[in-house]
């Protein structure tokens, strides 16, 4: 059974979680593995959590 984690910076609403849901969910389907077998997470991480080098994201950058 698949099991899919995305971590990706807070912001996005449901309507655009729903769409990943099924671009991934019919990308397994192409590859023989039913759609109900796949497991998805979605963590929505806050920009103060989540940094490149050491730069937070909540940091405007240029």
């Amino acid at each position: 059974m698949p099991f899919v984690q995305i971590d990706w910076l807070e912001g996005r609403d449901e309507k655009t979680k729903e769409k990943l849901f099924i671009g991934i969910a019919k990308a397994f389907e192409k590859v023989g593995v039913k759609k109900e077998n796949v497991q998805i997470i979605i963590r929505d991480v806050p920009k103060t959590n989540w940094a490149c080098g050491d730069i937070p994201f909540s940091i405007s950058r240029k």
